[in-house]
């Protein structure tokens, strides 16, 4: 972006309404650093205050007033002057008015571009960009120079500590000129002793057999005897082609030691197979044969008690790829139902407002169908204001009839409700009724399978509310998620129509995935189910899906506001498929006649022993924990299995002392996996503490069916669920029939 006007702008910077309150507005200096990766505000008063943020702690630029904090606090005729910076985390956003709309917009238009800019630096450039901004850090006195004391804060900044003897043999080994400090090139002499890698080295000195470089064939030779690949030698000069950066090297067909490491650093060399980024799985079949990925209390940004409602928290959810978000209604002011956790002192949200968040957002990470969960405590009149706010908003897009001719007897595909909402709540009939012109106009129906409660004041309301009458409007928008009770899986057979189903909370989902596991993944072949977090997590804590997911069920709800272990192995489960929220179940959880069963593990398909050997090999770039400078990562790595009982383990490797840089570890693991098609891999990176808990510093978590074999590396995402863009993991991975 250099020369680019709208970074000018951005470094240019200038002064912004930063808006809390109808009444507070104060003045901020906005502008962006030199580094370009840090913004600065400034306040403008006597005694002046300021803070910065990292420009990748940033998860959006939203042009007028589209947060709650603008909707509140300003008025309409300032839409055009507004946006909103909002933050990763639960870092509360940042909501300004320019002076103009034009102004507004440059803000909007250049920050995005930066965030678009930095997204897309491959590693080397990011890398580069780290080390270079730690580098401006550590010279204190602007000299563009380096001396020894300054040297060891630079170390310190980019997660080294080194003795004093050691760090003054490196300067003394980069001060060539014997001047006291460093410059010019031997700063670019000290880069490179850093980042040299010796783990690449020896595997390039294993294939580079053409005078010192790899040609096409040796690279060829890498990437089927070590990375397991179907290649040919015609691939072999692409990577060369589009990887090499020396153009000599790259008119002889040649690979340097600088092309192989670039190579092996692009995404499709990594440790995700790349074919399983998009959409690669068969779309067409019922919908309750995916795994659904769905959230619980979309709507709260924290805990179920007092923490904020906010329409936000609807976009994030959407953005990460759910499709089954929950809305939980009730009777608002002004004949406008509300969205909030009922009973507590969770604030309040219009529900106009949700569904046109969510008519908004719901298609930009996946086109597969979004399932809104009506948890309905509304009465009558302000269910019919639900319905027709949802027919006018979401139009066309919402299903209000069943697709194709006549009564359906199966599910439609994801593929066929692609764009498409779905309701799930009650509904007055079934649904064969109103093939039959025989609906009722209204009739009595259960509350809500959530109004499970120890409260006594809870339990007088849930008497008062025990005759809740449905909306016909509102009943006839649920089509294939008809909200029932559960009784028996024999019930359910006998009784109930393949589009009506039951939620469960997670521990009766948890003990029939225990102790009737085959029961309830035949029920799921048949029907959907939903589970949701027990009334006790007031935290917004999250149970663990992986033993539901066991037992078929599709919609495991999370709270998607927490992170958390749970969270990470969410993420994991969905993260491949085109990151669609759907994943297809495997062949022996959609058949009626199933035998499969987690826990006793009978013969059949679903057993197919593999043997998996990890080499952790080395780490690069791993954040800080503490924020002081002086403190240093102590490195330690976990590799965890999540499936089946008998495939779940853990193993860990011994911690590096003092080096989050460029810790070195060559240590082997090994595992036994029995189903792989429900087996997922997490590692997970510690900072050892032997005297409290270690703390984490990253993860990374996918199935095990998408590994690539051979060297890989293995990105690491922070507590959030966000790339760290620096860091890694070098690890080998090899993958065999166990004898």
């Amino acid at each position: 972006m250099e020369g680019d006007p709208d970074l000018q702008f951005l470094l240019q910077g200038g002064d912004l309404l930063k808006v809390l309150s109808p009444s507070w507005k104060k003045t901020r200096n906005l502008k962006l650093q030199e580094d370009c990766k840090t913004m600065w505000c400034e306040s403008k008063k006597t005694f002046k205050s300021s803070q910065t943020f990292p420009v990748n702690n940033i998860s959006a630029v939203r042009l007028g007033r589209q947060s709650k904090g603008l909707k509140k606090n300003t008025e309409e005729h300032v839409e055009v002057r507004c946006f909103s910076i909002l933050f990763k985390g639960r870092r509360k956003n940042l909501d300004l008015m320019a002076s103009s709309e034009e102004e507004a917009k440059c803000w909007v238009r250049s920050l995005e571009k930066l965030i678009s800019s930095l997204n897309n630096l491959n590693h080397q450039q990011t890398t580069e960009h780290w080390i270079f901004s730690c580098l401006r850090k550590a010279d204190k006195n602007k000299d563009d120079k380096l001396c020894q004391p300054e040297v060891k804060s630079f170390l310190q900044m980019i997660n080294i500590e080194l003795d004093d003897d050691y760090a003054e043999m490196l300067f003394k080994k980069c001060d060539k000129s014997k001047s006291g400090y460093l410059a010019g090139e031997e700063i670019e002499y000290f880069y490179n002793l850093l980042t040299h890698r010796e783990e690449i080295d020896v595997i390039y000195g294993e294939y580079a057999k053409t005078t010192g470089f790899m040609s096409a064939r040796n690279l060829l030779d890498f990437l089927m005897k070590e990375q397991r690949e179907k290649a040919t030698l015609a691939d072999a000069e692409k990577i060369i082609e589009k990887y090499e950066p020396d153009e000599h090297a790259k008119a002889k067909k040649l690979l340097s030691k600088d092309g192989f490491l670039m190579f092996l650093h692009n995404p499709e060399a990594m440790i995700l197979n790349p074919d399983h980024k998009e959409v690669y799985q068969d779309m067409e079949r019922p919908l309750n044969h995916y795994f659904i990925s769905s959230s619980h209390n979309t709507y709260l940004m924290e805990d179920q008690l007092k923490g904020p409602s906010d329409t936000e928290a609807y976009v994030r959810a959407l953005l990460k790829g759910c499709r089954c978000v929950e809305l939980d209604c009730w009777d608002g002011s002004d004949d406008e139902p509300v969205i909030y956790h009922g009973y507590t002192l969770t604030s309040k949200i219009l529900f106009k407002d949700v569904i046109k968040a969510i008519k908004e957002y719901a298609f930009k990470a996946s086109d597969y169908p979004v399932i809104l969960s009506l948890e309905n405590h509304c009465s009558v009149e302000q269910q019919s204001v639900m319905a027709q706010h949802m027919s006018s908003i979401l139009g066309n897009a919402l299903v209000t009839t069943p697709l194709g001719d006549g009564m359906p007897t199966n599910f439609p595909s994801p593929e066929e409700l692609k764009g498409k909402f779905l309701i799930k709540g009650k509904r007055l009939n079934k649904l064969e009724d109103s093939f039959a012109d025989a609906a009722a106009e209204a009739e009595n129906t259960d509350v809500t399978e959530e109004e499970e409660s120890n409260n006594e004041d809870e339990q007088e309301e849930k008497k008062s509310k025990k005759n809740l009458t449905l909306a016909k409007e509102l009943s006839n928008m649920v089509i294939y998620c008809k909200s029932v009770h559960f009784h028996s899986f024999e019930d359910a057979r006998k009784n109930q129509s393949f589009y009506e189903m039951a939620s469960f909370k997670e521990g009766k989902a948890m003990n029939l995935a225990e102790e009737s596991a085959n029961a309830y993944i035949c029920h799921n072949v048949e029907k959907l189910s939903r589970i949701y977090p027990a009334g006790s997590r007031t935290d917004s804590s999250n149970y663990n899906p992986v033993p539901l997911w066991n037992a078929g069920c599709q919609i495991v709800a999370l709270n998607f506001q927490t992170v958390c272990t749970e969270m990470d192995v969410n993420q994991g489960r969905f993260l491949v498929n085109g990151k669609s929220g759907y994943i297809l179940k495997p062949a022996y959880m959609r058949d009626g006649a199933t035998e499969f069963d987690p826990i006793t593990l009978t013969r059949g398909e679903w057993l197919q022993h593999k043997v998996l050997h990890i080499m952790i090999i080395s780490g690069q770039q791993l954040p800080k924990v503490k924020k002081k400078i002086s403190s240093i990562v102590d490195p330690l790595v976990k590799v965890q299995i999540y499936g089946v009982p008998a495939d779940v383990a853990e193993k860990e490797i011994s911690p590096v002392w003092n080096n989050g840089f460029n810790p070195s570890w060559n240590e082997n693991l090994q595992f036994d996996v029995y189903v792989p098609e429900l087996a997922l891999v997490r590692f997970l990176i510690e900072d050892h503490d032997s005297v409290s808990d270690n703390e984490f510093v990253g993860q990374f978590t996918l199935p095990f069916n998408s590994l690539q074999m051979g060297y890989r590396h293995v990105p690491l995402l922070n507590k959030n669920g966000d790339l760290l863009p620096s860091a890694g993991l070098f690890v080998h991975i090899m993958v065999v029939d166990a004898e």
